[in-house]
Formats: structure tokens, sequence, C-alpha cells
């Protein structure tokens, strides 16, 4: 039977109110970092469950450590995505009012993207990675909305330095090969980028006096355990006088010896024990022979960070004790452990090189350690945060080797060409959807005119002007309170982020339009 008229009606209104449910949810998220945006944008002091206190005003970590209920908000928090979708979401709802269908607001925004993501191609600029001051201009920009602000001169220079020494010739760029490592004590200004050795805030062993200073380092890294066997079935042992106990005792000390004497044996004197699951990595007993033969034991040692040391120290690990050879080790000038107010850290500096033929030869060197101090727990939180940033800013650019002007300058584009090309080629309800798409892009350079207390609208007008006449680099100067052109004033960003920005939010839109219900099952 064909469904009764109201029962059609009933489905509509409910697909409608769960597309603006869902419209509202995903606004809230987008409106928690519309104050962050920007240099003069505002922080949030985020408390977490167990009373820690995060302050930023990185939109990424403000959305991501939000508790939300509704499944939508919670997509979008996974997206991280919030800067441009709240406008476009606002644009969708007023379309959704007029009557327009989801499916042609969808395939509309699909079409605007591609079209402003031609547009930001025309007026970006093509930049030769050898550039280095122009890298620095992009990384500093992306710092200058930070905290650390005031210490962008330092960082930037590090930020490119840290990208193109781990840059692979093919242009890929892998942030897992740069460590930053986090110390308190000292200031900003005190961080140190380490491109010939690494830093680990493991301490050396102190156990029986051990020695925390070696000259003329060999780098053993081991994956077995220096502790006694156990059998691979659950069993027990039953002593029945103190002469079989003393017998046990004697034959694991003797166990613990040999292992130690076959390492002191192999010329190691700095030796890194990987953290075992299945048993000790290492014992008291271990620990004191080693102190005794005058070897620097650094112990708990993570998995995931193996393959970290094994290319910044050409050493490669050892699984087994029979297999410690000389060709496996890596060399170093000077391991030493230094105390810092947190604790105490190991730095490792002047590593050697491998020689000619060695395994760990082809990947040695392409990593970089990141020494940032700071001091006090939140400001070194928010640097680690604004550095890696920086990072991505500047691998954005090593991967589409393009730039295009800050200050809000592309989005203003976007929407000055939108509007055209909707004017002169679009017809009936797609004129509506476009120019709604273009005027959600105006959005950002009113709130960056908002955040630093500027007049929006009048700033807004003159920016479209400025454009209109053909200054495709004019944007919004918040230091001076009025529009400049941004490459001069040396505020520039990625086409790659901007791009994948509006893609991002334009399929995030797409997606929230697409679903009309919301279906709640039993665990």
């Amino acid at each position: 039977m064909p469904p009764k008229g109201n029962e059609t009606k009933q489905g509509n209104e409910k697909s409608i109110d769960t597309r603006l449910s869902n419209i509202s949810a995903a606004k809230a998220v987008a409106d928690c970092v519309r104050t962050s945006l920007g240099p003069r944008g505002m922080d949030k002091m985020i408390i977490e469950p167990k009373g820690e206190v995060v302050i930023s005003n990185d939109g990424a970590t403000i959305v991501s450590k939000l508790q939300v209920t509704h499944p939508c908000a919670k997509m979008l928090v996974e997206l991280s995505k919030a800067q441009d979708v709240g406008a476009l979401l606002k644009a969708v709802e007023e379309l959704l009012m007029k009557g327009i269908h989801p499916t042609m607001i969808s395939e509309c925004f699909q079409e605007c993207a591609q079209h402003a993501e031609r547009v930001l191609e025309d007026m970006s600029v093509k930049i030769d990675i050898e550039d280095r001051e122009t890298l620095i201009k992009a990384a500093i920009t992306s710092l200058n909305s930070k905290v650390i602000s005031q210490n962008s001169d330092l960082l930037a220079p590090m930020a490119v330095d840290a990208v193109t020494r781990i840059m692979k010739p093919n242009g890929d760029v892998d942030l897992k090969d740069v460590r930053i490592v986090t110390a308190l004590g000292g200031t900003i200004d005190d961080t140190t980028l380490i491109t010939n050795g690494a830093v680990f805030k493991q301490k050396a062993s102190h156990s029986a006096g051990g020695p925390v200073r070696i000259q003329n380092a060999v780098i053993g890294l081991i994956q077995f355990q220096l502790s006694p066997p156990k059998t691979d079935m659950e069993s027990a042992v039953t002593i029945t006088d103190y002469t079989q106990m003393d017998r046990a005792l004697k034959e694991e000390r003797k166990y613990l010896l040999d292992l130690c004497k076959k390492i002191k044996d192999s010329g190691i004197n700095v030796l890194l024990i990987q953290k075992s699951v299945l048993r000790d990595a290492v014992t008291a007993q271990s620990l004191d022979f080693l102190a005794k033969m005058k070897i620097m034991v650094i112990k708990d040692i993570e998995r995931t960070d193996i393959d970290f040391i094994s290319k910044t120290l050409g050493c490669l690990p050892v699984a087994n004790i029979e297999n410690l050879k000389p060709e496996k080790f890596g060399r170093a000038d000077l391991v030493v452990e230094e105390s810092t107010p947190e604790g105490k850290v190991v730095k490792i500096s002047g590593v050697q090189t491998p020689p000619e033929g060695t395994l760990q030869r082809n990947f040695f060197g392409k990593t970089v350690t990141v020494f940032l101090r700071g001091s006090n727990s939140l400001m070194v939180a928010e640097a680690d945060r604004a550095f890696h940033d920086s990072l991505c800013v500047i691998r954005s650019i090593v991967k589409k080797r393009a730039i295009i002007a800050g200050g809000a300058a592309g989005e203003i584009e976007i929407a000055l060409q939108l509007g055209k090309f909707a004017r002169q080629h679009a017809e009936g309800a797609q004129t509506f959807c476009m120019r709604s798409f273009a005027d959600a892009f105006e959005v950002v350079p009113y709130t960056l005119a908002e955040n630093a207390g500027l007049q929006p609208i009048s700033i807004v007008t003159e920016l479209r002007n400025a454009h209109a006449t053909g200054k495709k680099n004019a944007g919004v100067n918040v230091r001076k309170g009025c529009v400049t052109d941004m490459v001069e004033e040396a505020v520039v960003q990625p086409l790659l982020v901007s791009t994948s920005a509006m893609k991002l939010a334009t399929e995030c839109v797409m997606m929230i339009l697409k679903i009309d219900d919301i279906i709640l099952t039993r665990a």
C-alpha cells in the first residue's frame, strides 16, 4: 500500500528535525574554537576529569578534549576540522529552511569546493624548497598565534632545519623521525636542536654506584632479558632444605654473571635495555654486576622507540646474547646524565657514523631530537603542541611546494570569485547554494577582525574592495588594525593547509547533510 499523505509528512519532518539537530550540535562544537582564531585569539582553559589543566588556543587540541554526547558532534570532534564547518553549517541551515533538497545542496557544495580549490591555486606562489627564508616565514606565521610567539625567531628555524634534515629524496617527511623531548627548568630560549645525538627521559641506573658519564661510548641495544629464565608453562619448584635453596641461588647468580661477562667482553660500555612484558628485563643483581664492570645502564626503553634509536645512534637491536657483534653497536663521544627540575635525563652527543657496508649506514642520521625547555608544565605542553604545528606547516610546504597569503586573503578571494561565478553561471536554486557557500567564507576575516578588537564589518568591506581591485594578497593585518599586503608583511601559509581545510570542511558538511535519522541500538 502506498503511504498516506500525513505519514510522508511525518517522515519528512523527522528527517528535517534530525538534520537541524545535527547541525546545531556541530555548530556548538565549531563555536567553541571560533574565538581562538588568529594571532589575537583567546586561549581556552580545559580542566580534565582528573583535575589536570590544559591551556591552549590550538583548535584541534581544544576540540579533541571536549566531552560530547551528541553522535554528530562526536564525529566533528574526531575530525577536529571545526574551522570552516560552523559557517558552512549555518549556510546549510538557511538553505534547508528555504526548502532546498539536501542532495542538491551537497552537489552544489562539492562543485563549489572544486572551484574554490582552483581559486586558491591561481593565487598561490610556487616556491623552491631550498628557499629557507620563505619556509621560516611560514613557520613563524603558525607560531604567532601561540603563547610562545615571542620565541618564534628561535623555534621557526629549528622546525625548518628539522624537516629538511629528515626529508627523503622523494619529498616524503615522516614526523616520527623528529622526537620532541620536554623538560622543566630554564626557558623556551634554552631549547636546543640535536642533530648528532639523542636525549632520553629514562635516567641511568644508579644501582651499586654505576657510572653516569662515559666518554668514547660503545652503545649496545638489547632486547633480551638480564633476569633468571622462566619456563614456558606454569610450574612450581618445591625446595625442601636450605642446601637446595643455596644451589638454586648460586645457579641464578652464575647464569646472570655469564650474561654480564659476555656483554663486557663484547666491548659495550653503555647498555640500552628494552622494556619487557613477560618478565623483568633486568634484575637488581644484574645491575650490580654491570655497575662493577663500569657499564652504564639505561633501562625501560620502549618498544616503539627502537626504530628511532637505531636510526639515531647507528646501532642495531640484539635479540640474543650470541649475536652481540661489534658491527651492531653504536659509538658516541660522550654519554652523560644531566639533572633537570623534573628529573634526570641522559644526553648522548657526538654520535659517529657507522662504517661503510654496514646495514645501519643506509638509514643513519635521518633523525632529529628537539630538547624543549620551559619554566612550567603548562608552558612546556603548549610549546610542544606549537612546535609540532610548525613542523606540520613545513611538511605541508614540502609536499605541495606553494604558499598563499595569510590573514584570510584566500578565504575572501574564494568568497569573491565564487559569488561572481554564481551570478554568471548558476541557475535557480543552485545560485542560492553557491552564494551561501561563498558568503560562509567571510566568517574567517570577520572572526579575525573581531578577535583583534577591530570593527569587523568595515574591515571585511575594505578587504572585499581590495580584492575586487585585483589585490589578491590583501589580508587582515591584526597588528596594524587595517588591510595590508600579507606577503609583504611575511604572513604566509601553505597552499595545502588551506585547500585541505576547505575540502575537509565541505566533506564534513556533506556527511552531516546525508544523515536523515539517528537510530539507537541496544548493547
